[in-house]
C-alpha cells in the first residue's frame, strides 16, 4: 500500500512538474537574463556604457559576497549559515534593479526640475526669432546634464534626419513624467497647428513649478512621519546589536537554535513589510 501511495504521488510530481515545466524556465529566465537586461536598458538610458558581462558579473558578485559574509558569520553553525546566507544572497541577487530604478527616478526628478530653466531659455531664445532647434542648442550649450544630454540626443536624431516630431516622442520614452509628455506634446501639436510655442513654454513653466512647490510642501508635512518610521524599523537591529554586545549569552539562543532562526526571519519579514507600508502611507501623487 505504501508502494503505491508513493507511486501516485511520483506520477502527480511528474505530471505537475511536466506541466509547468516552461513556466519555471520563463520565470528563472526573467530572474537572471532579464533582470540583466532590464539593467543595461536603465543604465544606457542614463547614458552609462556598459555590457550585459559586465552587468551579470556585478550581480553575481551582489550575491554572492553576502552569502560568503553572512555564512562566515555563523560559523561554525552550518545550517542557519547557509539558511539566511541563501537569504542574503536573494537579496544581493534582487538588489540592483531597485538601486537602477532609484538612480533612474532621481535622474528623472532631477530633469524636471532643470526643465523649469531650461524651457525658460528656449522661450526667451524663440522670442528673439531662433528655431525650436536653435533654442535647443543654447539649453544643451548652458544647461548641465541630464538636460543637456538628453536634449543634446535630441538634436543628434534630427540631425541624421528623424523628425522633430520623432525626436521629442522618442525624449518622451526615454524620460518618463507628466511634465516631460506634456511639453511634446505641445511641441508636436503646435508645430502642426502653428501657434505662439513660446508663450505655451512659459504656461508649461509655471504648471511644472507650481507642481514642484505642491510636491515639495507635501514631502514637507509628511517627513515626520517617514522618519518616525525609520526610527521604529531601526529600533529591533539596535537593541539586537546592544544586547549582543553587553550580553552575548543572552542573545546565543536567538543564532543557534531553530526557533531563533523562524525569530530572526519573521523580524526581517515585518521589517520589509513595515518600510513598504511607510512609503504606501506616506506617498501622495500630485
Amino acid at each position: 500500500m505504501a508502494l503505491l501511495y508513493a507511486l501516485i504521488f511520483g506520477i502527480a510530481v511528474f505530471i505537475l512538474s511536466y506541466y509547468y515545466m516552461q513556466r519555471f524556465f520563463d520565470w528563472l529566465r526573467f530572474q537572471s537574463i532579464g533582470t540583466r537586461d532590464y539593467v543595461v536598458e536603465k543604465l544606457n538610458l542614463m547614458f552609462v556604457d556598459t555590457t550585459p558581462g559586465k552587468v551579470l558579473f556585478w550581480m553575481t558578485a551582489a550575491a554572492v559576497g553576502p552569502f560568503l559574509l553572512v555564512f562566515l558569520f555563523f560559523l561554525p553553525k552550518v545550517l542557519p549559515g547557509l539558511l539566511f546566507g541563501a537569504l542574503a544572497a536573494v537579496v544581493g541577487w534582487k538588489a540592483p534593479k531597485p538601486v537602477v530604478n532609484f538612480l533612474f527616478q532621481r535622474r528623472i526628478d532631477k530633469f524636471n526640475l532643470q526643465m523649469v530653466d531650461g524651457l525658460n531659455l528656449m522661450a526667451n531664445a524663440m522670442k528673439s526669432g531662433l528655431s525650436i532647434i536653435q533654442s535647443l542648442s543654447i539649453v544643451v550649450e548652458q544647461m548641465p546634464n541630464p538636460i543637456a544630454q538628453e536634449f543634446n540626443l535630441v538634436l543628434s536624431q534630427n540631425k541624421v534626419g528623424v523628425s522633430v516630431e520623432d525626436a521629442f516622442t522618442n525624449l518622451s520614452k526615454r524620460v518618463s513624467c507628466e511634465d516631460v509628455d506634456m511639453f511634446v506634446t505641445a511641441i508636436n501639436i503646435l508645430k502642426e497647428t502653428g501657434g505662439n510655442l513660446a508663450e505655451t513654454l512659459e504656461t508649461i513653466v509655471f504648471v511644472i513649478r507650481e507642481r514642484i512647490k505642491v510636491e515639495s510642501k507635501i514631502k514637507a508635512m509628511t517627513a515626520q512621519g517617514r522618519i518616525q518610521g525609520y526610527i521604529l524599523m531601526a529600533i529591533p537591529p539596535a537593541l539586537g546589536a546592544y544586547l549582543g554586545l553587553s550580553d552575548p549569552g543572552f542573545m546565543d539562543p536567538l543564532f543557534n537554535r531553530p526557533l531563533g532562526w523562524v525569530i530572526i526571519g519573521a523580524v526581517l519579514i515585518l521589517e520589509i513589510a513595515a518600510y513598504y507600508t511607510i512609503n504606501r502611507v506616506v506617498k501622495i501623487d500630485v
